[in-house]
């Protein structure tokens, strides 16, 4: 019932399987560590292969490192919409209502969901064979490498699950699960440099110790998610009602978000008593009071705390612990941002295409303007507050560090670094929503198109260097 007559498992992966983005993702996937291996690929006219030349190891180890991380930023996407895809589907009701025991239902999604990683893992074998030869990297450190590698992406996906048990939109269950995710890997990036040149320890741990860890998360996880569709919480309507705020409130463990209260009110205003004043943007009024979290606060206020707890350790190391390295907190506060800003865009013209009423407001006599600015300043609006809240302590640090004041053009710099950041991020999350017609299709390509925009100038200007 679980894996061998498992029929959610099986409609799961047939749907995963035969669609024409698995083999583009393959491709994608083996073009990317391709473009790894060519930059880490040593440069020496002539190598000593008897002696394990250090430009060798470097190349195997940049290939595992690049290939977990990629890994590990596609599992969520995958597995994050588990839950919330039936919910968006209006399939949810008849999913509960079948036979099907919940942990038959969690583990066929789960297992569908990480198949395709699994064989995209499978086949980056033929890069590492041709990097093997240059030694510098013995068999252990390789069956270390992929071990640890196989069970990251099995915990990541199982994170994203049980987040796709407690939302009821695909787009902020695999944020809070980019959220999670993000300082896991890495730890694992810290971990595994940390014990380069010992291939049998790294063998033991990624035998004995990490699986056993991850492992136990993993059945944790999913008898979470499990006992959420035992007793779902969130039925009626497909899990789409409005939640009621003060009720969640009540309920909510941990931050409570006031909407009447400052600085609340800077993101989540709350809903109007009066009537609009005349020339108003309807649409502006109507998604920053009533639409943004008409789904409930849960996933802004897992934002908001998780961010906060990472920021807290990073703010006293490098603001004020190490002044000559404070650029790299400002770096923490533009992948925030990068994962975060585009959730609240990339919904903005799909959402209502979902919705079916994206016919409805173009026929309106509201103008194609009105309806695109008054969406994007309402994102723009609440990812920026959010982000402001990391950068209070950069403030702080140059109220009590004497070092910044002397660089205080350095400061803005960095404020109009993030400043940009939030308007480039927004704008490309609303320009893949007005293209897309499922919300989590637009988040992911806003994730891709971002990730492109940052990351593509750094292998090019490498690749260039090598070519010279």
């Amino acid at each position: 019932m679980y894996f061998t007559e498992n029929p959610v498992l099986q409609r799961e992966l047939l749907v995963n399987l035969r669609t024409g983005r698995a083999f583009v993702l393959l491709a994608v996937y083996q073009i990317l560590l391709a473009i790894v291996v060519l930059l880490a690929w040593p440069a020496d006219e002539r190598l000593d292969l008897t002696s394990s030349p250090p430009s060798a190891r470097r190349l195997v180890d940049l290939f595992f490192l690049g290939q977990y991380v990629i890994a590990s930023l596609m599992a969520p996407s995958f597995a994050a919409g588990a839950v919330t895809g039936e919910k968006e589907r209006m399939t949810f009701e008849m999913l509960l209502a079948s036979p099907l025991k919940p942990a038959a239902i969690v583990i066929g999604k789960m297992v569908a969901s990480l198949t395709h990683i699994g064989m995209l893992i499978l086949a980056s074998l033929p890069i590492i064979v041709l990097c093997l030869p240059l030694g510098g990297v013995s068999l252990f450190e390789v069956l270390a490498a992929y071990l640890g590698l196989i069970v990251s992406v099995v915990l990541f996906g199982a994170i994203g699950v049980a987040c796709s048990s407690y939302f009821s939109r695909t787009s902020a269950s695999l944020v809070v699960s980019y959220l999670i995710i993000l300082p896991l890997v890495m730890g694992g990036v810290l971990f595994w440099r940390s014990l380069e040149g010992s291939g049998e320890l790294r063998l033991k741990l990624m035998l004995l110790v990490v699986p056993a860890y991850a492992i136990t998360a993993v059945i944790l996880l999913c008898g979470n998610a499990a006992g959420r569709m035992l007793y779902p919480p969130d039925i009626g309507s497909e899990g789409k009602e409005v939640i009621d705020p003060e009720l969640e409130n009540e309920r909510a463990v941990g931050l409570v978000i006031q909407r009447d209260q400052f600085p609340d009110r800077l993101f989540a205003p709350p809903k109007k008593q009066t009537l609009m004043a005349d020339g108003a943007n309807p649409v502006y009024d109507k998604e920053i009071h009533s639409e943004i979290f008409s789904q409930g606060t849960l996933m802004l206020r897992l934002v908001i705390q998780i961010s906060m707890l990472l920021a807290i350790p990073l703010m006293a190391w490098l603001l004020f612990s190490d002044v000559q390295r404070c650029g790299w907190f400002v770096v923490y506060v533009v992948v925030f941002n990068m994962l975060v800003g585009p959730v609240f865009l990339a919904g903005s013209i799909s959402g209502e295409r979902e919705r079916q009423t994206l016919d409805l407001l173009l026929t309106s006599t509201i103008t194609p303007w009105q309806i695109l600015w008054g969406k994007l300043l309402v994102g723009l609006r609440i990812s920026f507050v959010l982000t402001c809240f990391l950068l209070w302590p950069l403030l702080l640090a140059a109220g009590l560090v004497d070092s910044y004041w002397s660089n205080w053009l350095s400061v803005i710099l960095m404020f109009a670094i993030v400043l940009m950041v939030c308007a480039t991020n927004g704008v490309i999350a609303m320009f893949c929503s007005a293209f897309s017609r499922k919300t989590s299709v637009s988040l992911i390509t806003t994730y891709t198109l971002i990730l492109l925009l940052y990351s593509f100038p750094v292998p090019v200007v490498s690749l260039l260097n090598i070519l010279e």
